[in-house]
């Protein structure tokens, strides 16, 4: 089932606004419950978990900066 722009657009809104918080939440608890790293590969595994979250969501944000598509 396709997405429409409008409820692309929702679901990103959405996704923004509580899904990342609660992202970033558990990210920097996962972090911090394990041992301390070196500075480069902490800084590794941020950048990792920072990707690492859009990629399932690519197909929500695709499009939804364009003007909504009208069908002729």
């Amino acid at each position: 089932m396709r997405l429409s722009w409008r409820a692309r657009r929702r679901w990103s809104l959405a996704v923004l606004l509580v899904g990342l918080p609660l992202y970033i939440v558990a990210a920097v608890t996962l972090m911090s419950t394990l041992a301390r790293l070196p500075l480069l590969l902490e800084l590794a595994a941020y950048v990792l978990l920072g990707v690492l979250w859009a990629l399932p969501l690519r197909f929500v944000f695709r499009g939804v900066g364009r003007e909504e598509e009208r069908d002729p």
